[in-house]
């Protein structure tokens, strides 16, 4: 699927101007729940937006958010409960996060569900076996808890349709690929039975509703564009291309912000306070080297805007910020000829390849969660021991099998591009593959034969590829015994492709409580000042819980932070 590319420049539909609201929120992501929170609370809300387009990371996700026991999952037959969920939540974050507020998001999870059903025009689906990322703990469910938006037609936001944010990815035809159909279209090749009628169904859907007048999206693009459609609904207005200033306070209570659109500042003054829902810290790099490495590049995925302006704006008036060294880190396909790195999900878990490092080595179990596999690359770093250059190995059967970077269909060939740029390499042999790498070909040679031993005998003793059902979901069914693990042919030929160290968004930030309230250093709350999603510290400390827990996050926390602001009249 090409990349997609931002249309012309879309002007805000409203001047920034000074203004009295109960509620200001910063940021258009999963700050549009906490907006249809706070007017079905009877609060007038406003929404600001640093970029020209409303939708923020969300819009460029998957779209998928992890709520554990709420109604989509009642109702899709999935036995379900917060008891257990808490069980889970209890063994992942353990004591890397406060426990009062990941069990806030559990208490409040399903009445924001209910929320966006009543409050928007979405309907939802369970993806069903899309399993937690780490079903073996206690309370864990390799059936997943995961659910995403159903296409939406974006066209029915009218006149408002040009500043949704477009996606990180465009279909080729018009075609509304949800998360679950995303699994069956990667395997389209090997099980040609599930993956056609579903493409086939979704080509239809799209072409046919573009006859309509309509424009069905998936995934973020469908979830950014119903929550639109609710904040439109309920009246409240958003004003793009109007960036945070700083916050206003009087006494210890912030009372609104001064922001800024073009060259002109304006200040609105919130009776009820703001709510900080601007992303992390994804694009400033200088404060990603400092608490994070200091190799990163800026490959970040998250949305141009998110600089950390809401973060460092509440640091200015005394909060304080824990986990600023974690990110929802995301393995990828180093970028070619200016583009953007290029994700890779399912790559990773299919058989019939295996990832090394520098050193020629295996160094991970490859299909394990994206969050799990950059932490082990920089506590490696951190440890002294860095992994340096990665690549994906492959063979000829897996280019013929399977999507690759979601843009290349089986058989397609490599770009030259990458081949130019020194991304991928191509070999008749695993010792010319090594020199292509410019790894060691004696420990290469030897470590793809051990590979090829283990994976002959369908177990992973090394990593434990393929022993959780979260590293199966993306594997591939037809390879028995393991649906992870094929021996590489080198019969044909060989390919590697390099990989970088890429993400989601930063996910450390403002330290908050279970009532979404920003912290002083101290540990008292401020009055009138909420942060959520990555603007706020990860709920789940160090852990990545399932596919969506950011996004749930931020949904829920949106609700909790919205209804005590209401309170807190």
């Amino acid at each position: 699927m090409p990349r997609s590319s931002p249309s012309a420049a879309v002007r805000p539909r409203t001047e920034a101007r000074d203004a009295e609201v109960d509620v200001l929120i910063i940021g258009s992501g999963t700050g549009m729940a906490a907006a249809l929170a706070a007017a079905e609370q009877g609060l007038t809300a406003l929404i600001i937006e640093k970029t020209q387009y409303v939708g923020g990371s969300t819009a460029r996700s998957g779209g998928a958010f992890w709520i554990p026991a709420n109604p989509v999952l009642r109702s899709s037959g999935a036995r379900d409960s917060a008891e257990r969920a808490a069980e889970y939540l209890d063994a992942v974050v353990a004591d890397t996060a406060p426990k009062d507020r990941w069990q806030a998001f559990l208490d409040h999870g399903p009445q924001t569900v209910e929320l966006l059903e009543r409050a928007t025009p979405m309907r939802f689906s369970w993806a069903r076996e899309y399993s937690d990322y780490h079903p073996e703990l206690p309370g864990g469910s390799a059936m997943g808890r995961s659910c995403e938006c159903r296409p939406f037609d974006a066209n029915s936001l009218g006149g408002e349709r040009a500043r949704l944010r477009p996606g990180t990815m465009e279909a080729p035809m018009p075609m509304p690929v949800t998360g679950a159909d995303y699994r069956w279209l990667n395997l389209i090749a090997k099980v040609p039975w599930r993956g056609l009628p579903m493409a086939a169904f979704r080509a239809a859907q799209g072409i046919g509703g573009k006859l309509l007048g309509r424009n069905y999206v998936a995934g973020g693009q469908a979830l950014a564009a119903g929550l639109y459609a609710g904040v439109l609904r309920a009246g409240v207005p958003v004003w793009t291309e109007t960036a945070l200033e700083r916050l206003v306070t009087d006494g210890d209570r912030v009372t609104g912000a001064v922001v800024r659109q073009g060259g002109r500042e304006a200040t609105v003054t919130a009776r009820r306070g703001v709510i900080l829902a601007a992303g992390g810290f994804d694009h400033d790099l200088a404060m990603r080297r400092r608490h994070q490495s200091p190799h990163l590049e800026d490959w970040s995925l998250g949305a141009e805007g998110n600089a950390g302006d809401a973060i460092k704006a509440a640091v200015e008036i005394g909060a304080d910020t824990d986990l600023l060294d974690q990110a929802w880190w995301f393995p990828a396909v180093a970028p070619v000829s200016g583009q953007p790195p290029q994700v890779m999900l399912a790559e990773r878990s299919l058989p019939g390849s295996f990832m090394v490092d520098a050193s020629g080595r295996r160094f991970t179990n490859e299909a394990q969660d994206y969050m799990s596999f950059g932490q082990g690359v920089l506590g490696r770093e951190r440890a002294g021991d860095p992994v340096g250059e990665m690549w994906m190995v492959f063979d000829q059967e897996y280019r013929n099998s399977y999507l690759l970077a979601g843009s290349l269909f089986p058989r397609m060939p490599l770009p030259k591009q990458w081949y130019d740029a020194g991304v991928a390499v191509r070999a008749d042999s695993f010792g010319q593959l090594a020199q292509g790498m410019g790894v060691p070909a004696d420990v290469f040679v030897e470590q793809a034969q051990r590979f090829n031993d283990l994976a002959a005998a369908g177990v992973d003793p090394d990593f434990r590829r393929g022993a959780s059902a979260y590293d199966r979901y993306y594997g591939d069914p037809t390879q028995h015994p393991n649906p992870n693990l094929r021996p590489l042919n080198e019969d044909g030929a060989l390919y590697a492709v390099k990989v970088v160290l890429s993400d989601l968004g930063t996910c450390g930030g403002l330290r908050a409580d279970a009532r979404g309230r920003v912290l002083r250093q101290d540990g008292t709350p401020f009055q009138g000042l909420w942060a959520i999603g990555n603007t706020a510290a990860n709920a789940f400390g160090r852990s990545y819980p399932g596919a969506g827990a950011t996004i749930g996050q931020g949904l829920v926390f949106g609700l909790i932070a919205a209804r005590d602001a209401a309170r807190a009249g």
